[in-house]
């Protein structure tokens, strides 16, 4: 590398540089001149305080050059390997001076400029820009394992924008893709893996907070927050500290707070968790026995990794159960350990984050002693009146949000415990319900309501055949558990099939209608009678659907649902247009038999005048109790399971970054690959400014 540069001066030792003396060092960093990693050169510039104010031309100047030199002095790897050494320093003693802290910030701040710019302005997807390989023969490598690469030895102190080369990458991965700094995270040890995943987690539950002068602008363009944003959030937005790293400057929040350190935590886990390595079969896989080959998928001589992360998070434990763990079922290596009370309550109280629903998701999913742990809990209300409320709100939401909390539902509702203690756990009130009084409902009976509606909508709105599927099934998994459904949720049932029926007969008619019109092209005609064949199909199977719903409840739960027979009763016409249908007359069998017995016990009572809702519901209650179910046909319970897609990771890797973007994650859009993004005139850089 030849005779070391000399060290810009900053002035008199204690006093604080001037303005040239800080630009001094800067111009130092982007410059031609490669300054060794054991140079003072490195502790100086990480010391200079950030208050100075460049204008976007020369952010933009500066990054330009230091991509440009990078080649040759390999200064981002430098400052990345001080950044972790600077991290080290804070967690190897307790009494840490403010200005360890402010270097590890520092170092972390600036580092992120430059790997956002060359990653936004890579020329190719190898990622040979970042140039990460340092002569290990350099004075100072000494301190470096000699057995890692320099990106493996970073991935133990920092994610800094790293991710975001799947930004740059398809939404399908592929063997060919190369994430150098993510693929790093993936190979480290298992202690390594579960002390991040943990520390990210208890981030979200404890929601710590930055003091309100923990921030400081920097570099920005009269006066606003410019190209590279606010130290303090760029430090805590995008960069995954050591699990004890960032305490000194965080204190308690209080319930309901926000905390950008919790938000992006959580983000960074998603990232983390839903990231997937795809290699060919021809490859060689790598020994480390916390990245193996995972399960083949359908394409063609390919196989993804496992990912530890995902691992770590689904292997998580409840903190109250280590004596259990370690006296009888013992696990093998490092686990994640935290309390699964503080975890339950810190998501019912963040579920109107999109991201929190997302992680419910993967717990609810992924972690079995999760999932049981929220089954077993008697306040369900705590997670499901969030979920409902949002999907009473539905036209404010995305489709991939109701998809989340919908298939939250039916995984919850896959166990029948579930499906009983929703309808034991009665509702005071529901205030965000506006279009009625809802008093002293079952938190059962307000499912039904939602899932109802959010059928309804989609059924006027998106026109989904997979969401309305959910539903269904959600509803379906309950049926046979039902128990003192209301009288409102009991109406919306026997409505839902009358609304689809309707849907039905339409379609039906107009298939009818257009057989017997001559249509000049045939092709044309053929396509339009496959599709209508196809859509009448569809409500076929969804009100058969239906029909199985009101069918389980009349029959193993009738005397407990007056409310279902006086609905079923009351509308029992909607049901006679289908009582010679092939694929329905069985189930009609069963409800004609109920109420024909209900209409037999009616025509007995002498009444002088009209029937009021209160004696027929009196007669009902009366003939519930007697009822024995003659005559009944048995048929096979429905119960739906949820699975995910052959290739999740084309979903949930592009989710958990429109997650991360949503949050105020600023990227070129002309650079992202993995969705489609729409690119303003006002937000598109110009072939000079790109930041």
């Amino acid at each position: 590398m030849g005779a070391a540069p000399s060290t810009p001066r900053l002035g008199a030792e204690g006093a604080p540089p001037s303005p040239g003396a800080a630009e001094q060092m800067f111009a130092a960093l982007v410059g031609d001149k490669a300054y060794p990693i054991s140079s003072e050169f490195w502790k100086q510039l990480l010391e200079l305080p950030l208050p100075q104010q460049w204008p976007r031309d020369r952010v933009l100047q500066a990054c330009h050059a230091f991509a440009q030199n990078n080649y040759q002095t390999k200064h981002l790897a430098k400052i990345l390997i001080h950044l972790v050494w600077c991290l080290q320093e804070c967690t190897l003693t307790t009494s840490v001076s403010s200005v360890v802290y402010g270097r590890a910030i520092n170092a972390a701040y600036i580092s992120s400029i430059f790997l956002k710019f060359i990653i936004e302005n890579a020329k190719d997807d190898n990622w040979q820009e970042l140039c990460l390989d340092i002569d290990k023969n350099e004075k100072g490598m000494e301190k470096f394992p000699a057995e890692n690469t320099v990106e493996y030895f970073l991935m133990r102190g920092v994610l800094n924008y790293i991710g975001s080369v799947d930004l740059c990458s398809g939404p399908s991965p592929e063997p060919k893709d190369v994430h150098p700094f993510i693929d790093a995270a993936m190979l480290q040890d298992s202690s390594i893996v579960v002390s991040v995943v943990r520390k990210l987690l208890l981030n979200f539950v404890t929601r710590p907070k930055f003091p309100q002068n923990g921030s400081h602008p920097v570099f920005s363009d009269d006066g606003r927050p410019g190209v590279l944003q606010r130290v303090g959030s760029a430090a805590a937005n995008f960069v995954l500290l050591p699990y004890y790293t960032f305490n000194y400057l965080v204190s308690s929040a209080p319930e309901g707070a926000t905390s950008q350190l919790a938000d992006n935590s959580l983000l960074v886990l998603l990232v983390m968790i839903h990231y997937r390595k795809c290699i060919s079969t021809n490859d060689s896989i790598p020994s480390n026995n916390t990245y193996t080959g995972s399960d083949t998928n359908d394409k063609e001589a390919q196989v993804f990794h496992e990912n530890p992360y995902c691992k770590a998070l689904n292997n998580a434990k409840d903190i109250q159960y280590d004596r259990a763990d370690v006296e009888g079922n013992a696990q093998d290596g490092p686990v994640v350990r935290l309390s699964f009370a503080s975890l339950f309550d810190a998501l019912g109280r963040c579920l109107n984050n999109e991201s929190s629903v997302l992680l419910l998701y993967s717990l609810v999913h992924g972690n079995c002693d999760f999932q049981e742990y929220v089954l077993v809990r008697t306040d369900l209300d705590t997670l499901l009146m969030p979920i409902l409320e949002m999907l009473y709100n539905a036209s404010r939401k995305t489709s991939n949000q109701i998809y989340m909390l919908l298939i939250i539902l039916l995984i919850l509702s896959q166990d029948s415990t579930f499906n009983a203690s929703v309808h034991k756990l009665v509702l005071p009130a529901v205030p965000w319900y506006h279009e009625r009084l809802m008093h002293q409902t079952s938190l059962g009976s307000l499912m039904v309501v939602i899932l109802i509606r959010t059928i309804k909508y989609n059924l006027s709105k998106l026109r989904d055949v997979y969401l309305h599927t959910n539903c269904l099934a959600i509803l379906a998994n309950m049926a046979p558990h039902v128990h003192r459904l209301s009288a409102y949720a009991s109406q919306r049932l026997v409505s839902l099939f009358d609304m689809l029926s309707r849907k039905y007969a339409k379609l039906a008619e107009l298939k009818n209608d257009k057989s017997h019109k001559v249509i000049s092209d045939q092709m044309e005609a053929d396509n339009i009678a496959d599709d209508m064949s196809t859509e009448l199909h569809i409500y076929t199977d969804f009100l058969r659907i239906v029909l199985e719903i009101i069918n389980a409840i009349l029959t193993y739960a009738l005397p407990r649902n007056p409310e279902v027979m006086y609905a079923v009763l009351h509308r029992q016409e909607v049901f006679e247009p289908f009582k010679n249908h092939p694929r329905f007359n069985e189930l009609l069998e069963n409800i004609y038999t109920v109420l024909d017995f209900f209409n037999s016990r009616m025509d007995m009572q002498q009444l002088d005048g009209e029937w009021s809702v209160d004696k027929l519901l009196e007669v009902i209650n009366k003939n519930c109790r007697s009822w024995r179910g003659e005559g009944m046909k048995i048929f096979t319970q429905l119960r739906f399971t949820y699975e995910q897609e052959s290739h999740p990771e084309e979903f949930f890797i592009p989710y958990a970054w429109r997650l991360v973007l949503s949050r105020g994650f600023s990227f070129n859009p002309g650079a992202i690959n993995l969705f489609p993004v729409e690119i303003h005139l006002d937000d598109a850089p110009s072939s000079e400014q790109k930041v």
